[in-house]
């Protein structure tokens, strides 16, 4: 079985999530040898210690580069969840609220409809109530339209409903919380993520943008199918034209730390108080309750919070974010009750990996086993005390 293992403290696992690893193991390992993606890197966090990791497959298939904990993919859309925090760290110096209207720090900043416009919140555009059709405009950023343009043209979009109200999931109206920052700090959105969050995480291989994953010392190359084999090829800029939306790099190793973070492990850093403000819920989310198999199978509830989707996965609250742009895939969820976690980073768009996060959780749980990622026969969870109502 090839891929990495780190050695894991064997007292850092409690007893109730030690076989389960095994068991993911073993469906990873199925993943490898039916080549379903070009490379992966997983790793399990239990409280604050990182109780697995693994590796598998290549950051350049080309040159035979394998991928390590230290590779640095691109993560999409889990970087909105580095702008929702940053943003509540400035809301705890003062320096902004969850209320501030976006039209009192930005003042040319319009929506088609002036009465919304003027009631637009931080808050509305971190959680996607911005009033505006799913995915405004991300068709024309794809066409190369430059992104302060296409938020000059929100004004000419019909309101889906008024502002606050509804949830449509956005890239450019998210950005907007870049152009905030720089206005109340003076300094751009991306050095105060790095100053403020990568830096006292330890996040040592984090970053922003193309230019930076191209000179990080190792990364993973994005990948397409040619055939049975996976094919290198270079990344695309359109989504790192906004940082706050897609902009993130990081490796495995940073993204430990960061889900350490997020499930109360760093209050030197991320306070509890925080964290619960970034993720109670403030928007239904019905779509996501078919999207996939594993979210038709599980989900009793879907909301978006603060960069966050909040489920409740058959009885237990999920705390989830997936990410996905040319060549790259990226989720990562917690369980903040039991402090158990997953994140998952793979260079490719390959949807097969995507089940193995609530296999982990099936198992963790003690509900009946699916095959939610293709990989085979699956075990009946048998530790006593799983089940959930």
């Amino acid at each position: 079985m090839s891929g990495h293992k780190p050695k894991v403290d064997p007292h850092a696992i409690s007893q109730d999530i030690q076989p389960i690893m095994a068991d993911l193991d073993r469906w990873i390992d199925h993943v490898e040898s039916a080549n379903q993606v070009s490379g992966l890197a997983i790793a399990v966090i239990q409280a604050d210690q990182v109780v697995h990791e693994r590796m598998i497959g290549y950051a350049d298939t080309g040159r035979s580069e394998k991928i390590e904990a230290d590779t640095v993919f691109r993560l999409a859309s889990l970087s909105k969840a580095f702008a929702t925090t940053l943003s509540g760290l400035l809301v705890e110096d003062g320096q902004l609220s969850w209320d501030t209207k976006v039209t009192s720090v930005l003042p040319t900043f319009a929506l088609a409809d002036p009465g919304n416009s003027n009631k637009l919140t931080v808050a509305d555009i971190l959680s996607h109530r911005v009033g505006l059709p799913h995915n405004t405009y991300d068709n024309l950023l794809e066409q190369n339209e430059p992104y302060p343009l296409l938020v000059e043209r929100l004004n000419e979009v019909p309101i889906a409903c008024p502002v606050g109200e509804c949830y449509a999931y956005q890239n450019i109206a998210f950005s907007l919380i870049g152009d905030i920052t720089y206005a109340l700090t003076g300094s751009f959105f991306y050095h105060e993520v790095g100053k403020r969050i990568f830096h006292p995480l330890g996040m040592e291989t984090a970053s922003y943008g193309r230019d930076a994953l191209e000179q990080s010392a190792h990364w993973a190359r994005p990948h397409r199918r040619r055939g049975k084999q996976w094919k290198a090829f270079m990344p695309n800029e359109v989504y790192y034209r906004m940082p706050p939306a897609a902009g993130v790099n990081a490796s495995l190793r940073d993204m430990e730390q960061w889900l350490i973070a997020q499930m109360g492990g760093r209050p030197d850093v991320l306070s509890a108080d925080l964290l619960h403000t970034l993720q109670t819920p403030l928007v239904e989310t019905p779509r996501d309750l078919r999207s996939t198999p594993w979210r038709r199978g599980r989900l009793l509830d879907a909301q978006y919070a603060l960069g966050w989707r909040v489920y409740e996965y058959a009885g237990e609250r999920l705390v989830f974010h997936a990410g996905a742009v040319q060549g790259y895939r990226a989720m990562i969820g917690f369980l903040p009750k039991r402090k158990v976690g997953m994140v998952m980073l793979w260079n490719c768009e390959s949807a097969a990996p995507a089940g193995l996060m609530p296999m982990l959780f099936d198992r963790y749980l003690g509900l009946p086993s699916v095959d939610w990622a293709g990989v085979g026969p699956t075990r009946v969870a048998s530790r006593k005390g799983g089940d959930v109502k």
